[in-house]
């Protein structure tokens, strides 16, 4: 069971890693985006109008997608009036209990988001703006950050379990 812990935790973490790094760079993308919204603006007098829903859906790529790299890097938001100062040991307790709540709240998360995509399948869902755009493609990038959030969470839950058992992963 421990070797497959292991192999979980580094396939997970290695997979995520690398999609947060692309989806680092992707940032690129909303701010060209952005850019042309702004330029079309002034030059053709013009405005696009699909820029700003487009902008929209790279920041959810760029959060949910890259949400799990934040995590695995210990770069997420923490309360740290206390969290500081306690031990190793203490830490992984805080953590291992934290983390159960965030598998419950992803699990919540993915199992709204998958019936609302399939929703959006089933009646060619769109957005109630001038452009009209499909919902569909966003809401499952949105499934699928949620679900590799879902896997690194529970990677998180490995290693801190593994950390209170003092077991090397």
């Amino acid at each position: 069971m421990l070797k497959f812990a292991a192999t979980y935790v580094r396939v997970v973490d290695r997979v995520n890693y690398v999609l947060g790094r692309i989806m680092m760079y992707s940032l690129f993308a909303m701010i060209a985006i952005l850019l042309w919204s702004t330029i079309s603006k002034q030059m053709f007098v013009v405005p696009s109008f699909w820029t700003l829903e487009m902008a929209q859906f790279a920041l959810v790529a760029y959060y949910l997608v890259g949400g799990p790299y934040s995590i695995q890097m210990g770069s997420n938001v923490r309360m740290d009036l206390f969290y500081g100062e306690w031990t190793d040991r203490k830490k992984a307790w805080v953590d291992s209990f934290t983390v159960l709540l965030l598998i419950f709240y992803l699990g919540v998360l993915l199992y709204g988001g998958i019936d609302s995509t399939r929703y959006s399948l089933e009646y060619g869902e769109r957005a109630p703006t001038l452009w009209r755009p499909f919902l569909w493609p966003v809401k499952m990038v949105m499934c699928f950050g949620i679900f590799m959030m879902l896997l690194q969470a529970v990677s998180e839950l490995i290693k801190d379990i593994a950390k209170l058992r003092e077991v090397e992963i």
